[in-house]
């Protein structure tokens, strides 16, 4: 009876990705798209890493009061210099 270690358990089916099967998958990604796409690619890709981590840390309230009101509203106490 043959009995799995634990890296081989962790590992699974496929095991680790290693530098050959990472320049392997770049080859066919180039094929796939050509040279003159991949630019293209990588700032989309990285305008929505950005944007998502940029979603992520802010504030989950959003101010939808159009400009027009927010001109016209009286200041409170709190936004009035103290003397």
């Amino acid at each position: 009876m043959y009995v799995l270690t634990f890296q081989e358990r962790r590992r699974g089916m496929l095991g680790p990705i290693g530098p050959t099967e990472i320049i392997v998958i770049l080859v066919v990604v180039l094929v796939l798209f050509g040279s003159k796409k991949l630019p293209e690619i990588g700032s989309g890709l990285g305008r929505a890493i950005r944007n998502f981590r940029k979603a992520t840390t802010e504030p989950s309230e959003v101010d939808i009061t159009p400009k027009a009101e927010k001109e016209n509203a009286r200041p409170t106490q709190a936004d009035e210099p103290k003397a």
